[in-house]
């Protein structure tokens, strides 16, 4: 597996310190805008929970839920979480080694008290000891909270800087940023009350197995169950068993939000007084977000490059970010707005929040290079466009058709705005639902160099 070396410099290891005030959980930070921003400094308002759903989001981070058959896993060191402060609140995120599962916890400003001292994105320590020390805080307890080295003094104690290298996939990468283009496609379907959604995700399996027929959440009187048969209205729900680690924490829930892709990706939302968990699954434990090639289409697509600069000019570090407000702020179209998003989705400068229905700006910390030159389907599509391998033949307005030389033979390609038609074996296999193939991307492209010559 292709990997990305990337390195945490932590200027100490998280923990907990001991005040007059009592304690309070020190999250460091690695490098963002500035080598160790500080977020935030005050106090947690449910401590339990709180650590709870923090130990949730490294639970995600350190999990594989799938090993390929015949495959031993290797061991590899957890990727610490991604921590974004902006607007008024603190959003944690991470995604599985195995790249198919992605969660995030949204500590919304009741759930914290006490002092924002800047926006940015960076990582976040979560090492053996941080688990440890949140598995011992108490509900009872006044626990403080630092996010950043803003309330540490400089001190022998912290003197000696921390560093973890770490070989990150480039499909986590990849699935990273594809998960905001599924999220921002998907639709609610169900909205459970407390009581059903812990009836519902305590009967949930506890394993993942290596093989698993597609299973689907249907309405079961006010909650809901798992079957093998679709549907009209039912969500799928491949590898069920990657929602346990909601069981626990949906005992203190308000609510349970369902979300439907048409792909069969779904989304899952623990709605609390104070904060938001998020979980989203691929369609199947066995497939990576990293392979499905939802933000392919919006790459080579030809409306909406003019507009991405600008709408990056806009980005404030803002936590609900709204297509059509940021059309008129920026005096551009709605749909091009959306399309500059979800442009800039793949890049890592924003993610997607399925509970707002909006996005909000973040800066994944990783070299955003990496993740845009490692789309393997348009780096090949550009290659077939550059060695004249495709042959445009109807060109009016939105239509397009042509041919795209293959490996042995030419595959015949039709474009009609998003819908996209192509012969090959892939699409024949997955008829869109993953994807543009490298043959509709070339013919997009192609098709865009023509109207530009024009």
């Amino acid at each position: 597996m292709a990997a990305v070396e990337h390195a945490y410099r932590y200027p100490f290891t998280s923990g907990l310190e001991t005040g007059r005030d009592g304690p309070r959980l020190i999250l460091a930070t690695s490098g963002g805008a500035n080598p160790n921003p500080s977020f935030f400094r005050g106090r947690i308002t449910q401590p339990r929970r709180t650590a709870d759903l923090l130990l949730a989001v490294a639970d995600v981070a350190a999990t594989r839920f799938f090993v390929p058959a015949a495959t031993v896993a290797r061991i590899l060191r957890e990727a610490d979480p991604v921590v974004t402060s902006g607007g008024d609140r603190l959003r944690f995120e991470s995604f599985s080694v195995c790249s198919g599962v992605y969660s995030r916890l949204d500590l919304l400003p009741d759930a914290l008290d006490g002092e924002w001292l800047q926006h940015g994105t960076t990582n976040v320590d979560f090492g053996s000891h941080m688990r440890r020390v949140l598995s011992a805080v108490h509900e009872e307890e006044r626990v403080g909270l630092s996010v950043g080295a803003g309330s540490v003094e400089v001190s022998q104690e912290f003197g000696a800087a921390i560093e973890r290298k770490v070989a990150l996939p480039e499909r986590w990468l990849r699935g990273f940023v594809e998960v905001q283009c599924y999220q921002s496609e998907m639709k609610p379907a169900f909205e459970l009350a407390a009581p059903d959604a812990a009836r519902f995700l305590s009967a949930l399996p506890r394993e993942v197995p290596p093989k698993e027929a597609p299973m689907y959440a249907v309405p079961n009187g006010r909650g809901l169950r798992l079957t093998t048969r679709a549907t009209a209205g039912s969500v799928g729900v491949g590898g069920a068993g990657r929602l346990r680690i909601l069981a626990g924490l949906g005992r203190t829930a308000k609510a349970l939000r369902v979300y439907r892709h048409d792909d069969g990706a779904s989304g899952w939302e623990l709605v609390f007084d104070d904060a938001r968990f998020h979980m989203v699954l691929s369609p199947e434990a066995s497939r990576g977000f990293s392979g499905e090639g939802q933000a392919l289409q919006a790459l080579a697509a030809a409306e909406g490059d003019s507009a991405v600069a600008r709408v990056r000019a806009a980005l404030r570090w803002q936590a609900c970010i709204r297509p059509r407000e940021l059309a008129a702020e920026a005096g551009i179209d709605e749909p091009v707005a959306r399309l500059a998003l979800a442009r800039l989705g793949v890049r890592g400068l924003v993610g997607f929040d399925l509970g707002d229905d909006a996005w909000f700006h973040r800066e994944l910390p990783f070299d955003r290079s990496v993740i845009e030159a490692n789309q393997p389907r348009l780096v090949e599509a550009r290659e077939l466009v550059a060695a004249g391998a495709v042959r445009i033949t109807k060109l009016d307005g939105t239509v397009v058709e042509g041919w795209v030389r293959g490996a042995e033979v030419e595959h015949r390609v039709r474009l009609d705005g998003e819908e996209a038609r192509c012969t090959c074996p892939w699409f024949s296999r997955n008829q869109g639902a993953r994807g543009p193939c490298k043959h509709v991307l070339a013919a997009r492209l192609a098709a865009r160099e023509a109207v530009e010559r024009r």
